[in-house]
């Protein structure tokens, strides 16, 4: 990557506030672990470094190489940066050549829409759905191997105050499966999914993650709708009904031209994953896009998802983690998970 030096000087008509001594940088804004806008407002200081006058301050993100400069003991600037999850370093710089940083991680919200601006405001919209008490663990006969799970309710890590843990234990690619019911609404058909989940290193033992959403409808055939995050193929993957709804064969199918690997994501960091769909009445689903990070991959398929599984009125949600080798467990995290459906 080409190395630049981006300076902004400060001109001397400027009026300049006199600062208090402070050691080390100062950032009023951004504040850390919290969802901006692009451009957003960054808003810092700091007088002295290793008990020095700081002579410039600066900021860059995550592992660039790229600083931007401003010769001054203060910045008030709007930045620009690209969607998804960064750790932002604001620096400076004492006469004597000492240095100081303060990191600030943020979330950059998409520029297109993908947050509940799509939710219309007469929406049925249940949140918080990690919280609550009803969550049961099982392992997914249909799948390889072995596996047994456990939550617990936790206060960190958490995007919004406390998240539910779930520690999967694996033999043989084996996975586990998590579902909670909250709702009996048999009449929505179009649908909106928001999570966030935050994974350890033992992301290197996940295989998929998969986000499923399944409703019955008020013919009493049960819509089985679910995206996936598929670490074996590379791609995000959609559930389908290859059989008939009195003989159902679900299987996931995986979108070409698509990239999801959940291995690959950022460990020890927040990631949103999001997306919408929609089904007619007669068990038919269109998958329209997914989002993660903010950034958005279009599905754009209609496929057949009814099954007659003789279930009462329901609403359930699955988050389920498939295990990736022989043996291992994965420890992953789940917090703000809201189903607005319409």
């Amino acid at each position: 990557m080409r190395i630049f030096w981006n300076l902004t000087l400060t001109c001397s008509a400027v009026f300049v506030l006199s600062l208090p001594a402070l050691a080390g940088v100062t950032v009023d804004s951004p504040v850390n672990d919290t969802d901006v806008s692009s451009p957003f407002t960054l808003s810092a200081s700091a007088s002295t470094c290793s008990s020095t006058s700081v002579a410039s301050m600066g900021y860059s993100f995550d592992s660039s190489s790229d600083t931007t400069v401003f010769h001054s003991q203060s910045i008030d600037t709007q930045v620009s940066s690209s969607s998804g999850t960064h750790t932002l370093h604001v620096k400076a710089w004492g006469s004597n050549g000492a240095s100081c940083v303060k990191d600030v991680v943020i979330t950059v919200k998409a520029t297109a829409t993908s947050s509940t601006s799509l939710v219309p405001s007469y929406a049925d919209v249940v949140s918080s759905l990690e919280a609550l008490s009803g969550w049961k663990a099982t392992h997914d006969s249909g799948g390889p191997g072995t596996s047994s799970g456990s939550m617990q309710i936790v206060s960190s890590p958490s995007k919004y105050g406390t998240s539910r843990q779930f520690v999967t234990s694996f033999t043989n690619n084996g996975d586990e499966r998590y579902t909670v019911s909250f709702s009996d609404n048999v009449d929505a058909k179009n649908f909106f999914y928001d999570a966030w989940v935050y994974l350890t290193s033992s992301s290197s033992m996940l295989a998929n993650l998969e986000f499923d959403l399944n409703q019955t409808m008020s013919n009493g055939q049960t819509v089985l709708m679910g995206v996936q995050c598929d670490g074996w193929t590379g791609h995000w993957a959609y559930t389908v009904n290859t059989g008939s709804a009195g003989s159902p064969r679900p299987q996931w199918v995986s979108k070409s031209g698509t990239s999801c690997n959940p291995r690959q994501w950022s460990q020890y960091t927040w990631h949103h994953v999001q997306a919408s769909y929609s089904h007619d009445s007669s068990g038919y689903i269109t998958y329209q896009n997914v989002w993660l990070d903010g950034v958005q991959t279009s599905l754009n398929v209609k496929v057949f998802g009814a099954a007659d599984l003789n279930w009462d009125p329901v609403m359930i949600t699955q988050f389920q983690v498939d295990g990736y080798g022989s043996s291992g467990h994965v420890t992953a995290y789940v917090d703000k998970l809201t189903v607005s459906a319409w």
